[in-house]
C-alpha cells in the first residue's frame, strides 16, 4: 500500500460512515429501486388482460416515468448539494414504494400516470442522490465509485424479476404491484437512514492535472462550452445506443432468428431471450469495468475506444447478424460498449465541474438520457419495411463521432480549462505575496 493509499485509508471513517460502506448502501439502495424501470415490462400484459386499455396506452405511463425520473433529477441533486442524501432518499423511499402502490390500486389510465408521475420522482431521487454521494466520496476513483452504483441499479432488477414474474403468476399482479411497492419502498427508507453527508479523505485526490480543483454551480456549468459538448456527446451516444438496443426484439423477429433454441450452458432457450439474458450481465459488468479503466487511461482515451467500438459493433450485427451465434455476439458487444456511459458520463462532469456541487451537476447532465429518449422513435421512421441497415449505419455513425470528439474537442477543451484554472490559482497566489 502507498503513502497516499494509507492516508486514506486512514482517514476513510469507520463503521456505516466508511465510505467503502457508504458507496454499498448506495448500491443496495439502486437495487430496490431498480424494479420500477425494469420490472415494467411483466406488468404490462397482465394489466392489459384485466383492463383492456391498450399496451400502448398502459406504455405511456412508462414514458411518463422515465420522463419524470429524468428531467427532475437535477432538482433532486440540487437539494441532496444543500441538504445532504439523507432527506432526499428517504422521500424518494415513500414516493418509490407509494407510486407502485398506486399503480396496484389503479382502474382508470390517468390513475396509472399518476403512479408513473409518483414512481419516476421516486426513482430520481435515489438515482441521483446514489450517483452523486459516489463521486463525492470517491474523488480518486470516480470511475469506479460510479460505474458500481450504476450497475446496481441493473442488479436488484436480476435478482428480483423471477420472485415478481412467479408472483403475478400465483397471486395476481396488483397484489405483486402492492407486496414489492411495500417492500422496496421501506426498505430504501431503512437504508436511508444510514447515510450521511459525503466527506472525501483528504488524501484522496484525483490524479494531478486530469481534475478541477474549482467548485462549479449548477448555474456556472451551465454557461461553460464544455458542458454542453459533454452534454452532445451523451444524447449521440445514448441515442445511439438506444436506437439499437431498444430495436433487439423487432430486429430478431425481422432476421427469422427469435424463437430459435440456442443452448449454452447446458440451458436452452430462445435465442431472443438468451441474447437479452447475455445483454444484461454486459451491460452491468461494463459500468465498473470501464469506470476502474478510465480512472487509469483517462475519460477521453476510454470514450474514444467504446465508442468507436460501439459504432463497429453496431455495423457488425448489420452485416452478420443473420448468423444466430453472429447476432448475439455482436449484440453483447453493443450493450458491453454502451452501458459504461452511466458510469464514465457522471464521473468525467465532477472531473470537470468539482465535487461539491457534483449530484446537481452530474442530475443536469443525466437529463441527456431524456433527450435521447425523445430521438429514439426515429428507428421505427428509419426502420419502415424492416429496412434495419438504416438504424445501423445511422446510430453506428452518431456513435462513431461521440468517440472522435472525445479526443478532438472534449479533450483539448478541458486540458484548457485547466490550464486557465491553474494561471487564475498562481496570479491569485503571486497577488497574496504581494499583499503579504
Amino acid at each position: 500500500m502507498s503513502n497516499n493509499q494509507a492516508a486514506v485509508a486512514a482517514q476513510a471513517g469507520t463503521g456505516y460512515k466508511n465510505r467503502w460502506a457508504q458507496l454499498f448502501i448506495g448500491i443496495i439502495c439502486m437495487a430496490f429501486v431498480a424494479n420500477l424501470q425494469y420490472g415494467w415490462t411483466l406488468f404490462v400484459t397482465p394489466m392489459d388482460n384485466a383492463h383492456h386499455w391498450g399496451k400502448a396506452a398502459i406504455q405511456l405511463a412508462f414514458s411518463i416515468f422515465i420522463v419524470t425520473e429524468t428531467w427532475l433529477v437535477p432538482i433532486e441533486g440540487y437539494l441532496v448539494d444543500k441538504f445532504g442524501p439523507r432527506p432526499v432518499v428517504a422521500g424518494g423511499a415513500i414516493c418509490a414504494g407509494l407510486g407502485w402502490i398506486i399503480y396496484s390500486f389503479a382502474s382508470t389510465l390517468p390513475m396509472l400516470y399518476a403512479g408513473a408521475v409518483v414512481s419516476g420522482i421516486g426513482a430520481g431521487c435515489v438515482y441521483g442522490t446514489c450517483v452523486g454521494n459516489a463521486l463525492k466520496w470517491f474523488p480518486d476513483r470516480r470511475g469506479l465509485a460510479a460505474g458500481l452504483t450504476a450497475a446496481g441499479f441493473g442488479a436488484g432488477a436480476a435478482v428480483t424479476v423471477i420472485p415478481i414474474a412467479n408472483m403475478i403468476q400465483t397471486s395476481g399482479y396488483e397484489k405483486t404491484l402492492l407486496t414489492f411497492g411495500i417492500i422496496q419502498g421501506v426498505a430504501i427508507f431503512v437504508l436511508s437512514m444510514l447515510l450521511v453527508k459525503p466527506v472525501a479523505p483528504k488524501a484522496a485526490v484525483a490524479k494531478a492535472g486530469t481534475a478541477t480543483k474549482v467548485d462549479y454551480t449548477t448555474k456556472q456549468m451551465l454557461k461553460m462550452p464544455v458542458f454542453w459538448v459533454l452534454y452532445m456527446m451523451f444524447v449521440l451516444v445514448a441515442s445511439g445506443g438506444l436506437m439499437a438496443t431498444a430495436q433487439l426484439g423487432p430486429i430478431a423477429t425481422d432476421y427469422g432468428l427469435a424463437s430459435l433454441p440456442v443452448t449454452l450452458f447446458g440451458v436452452t432457450l430462445p435465442l431472443l431471450t438468451m441474447t437479452l439474458s447475455i445483454d444484461n450481465v454486459a451491460n452491468g459488468i461494463t459500468r465498473p469495468l470501464c469506470g476502474f479503466i478510465s480512472d487509469k487511461i483517462g475519460r477521453e482515451n476510454t470514450m474514444f475506444i467504446v465508442f468507436i467500438g460501439e459504432g463497429l459493433s453496431l455495423l457488425g450485427l448489420m452485416t452478420w447478424g443473420h448468423n444466430m451465434y453472429a447476432f448475439m455476439v455482436f449484440a453483447a458487444l453493443i450493450f458491453l460498449f454502451w452501458g459504461e456511459i452511466f458510469s464514465i458520463f457522471p464521473a468525467t462532469c465532477a472531473d470537470i465541474f468539482g465535487s461539491k456541487f457534483a449530484a446537481g451537476n452530474s442530475g443536469t447532465l443525466y437529463t441527456a438520457k431524456g433527450t435521447a429518449a425523445l430521438l429514439v422513435p426515429l428507428a421505427s421512421v428509419f426502420a419502415v419495411n424492416g429496412n434495419w441497415s438504416r438504424v445501423f449505419v445511422a446510430a453506428a455513425c452518431i456513435t462513431i463521432f461521440a468517440g472522435l470528439s472525445a479526443k478532438l474537442i472534449l479533450g483539448p477543451m478541458r486540458k484548457r480549462l485547466l490550464a486557465k484554472e491553474a494561471g487564475m490559482q498562481q496570479q491569485a497566489e503571486k497577488e497574496q505575496r504581494v499583499a503579504a
